[in-house]
């Protein structure tokens, strides 16, 4: 039984490895080196550029939202106009 236990728990820590090996860690390089500020500026980077895609969608569905109720009004307006 414990033998199955930790069985387990090696299994555990070997996949939680696996899903922390896409994140970029960039303290593997010297803290002044070129290499250290490459990596560093490539996450401020992908950072601010997910950042501006989410607030540009935030903006384009807030804009969806409000001009819908005015959509329609217009278009009220207009087929009493046409008929």
């Amino acid at each position: 039984m414990i033998k199955k236990i930790l069985t387990s728990i090696l299994f555990l820590f070997i996949l939680s490895n696996f899903s922390y090996s896409n994140e970029t860690n960039c303290s593997e390089f010297k803290k002044f080196s070129v290499n250290f500020i490459k990596c560093k500026g490539n996450l401020v980077k992908n950072k601010t550029i997910s950042a501006s895609k989410n607030f540009v969608e935030d903006t384009k569905n807030y804009q969806k939202e409000e001009w819908t109720e005015q959509k329609d009004k217009l278009k009220k307006i207009k087929e009493k106009v046409l008929e």
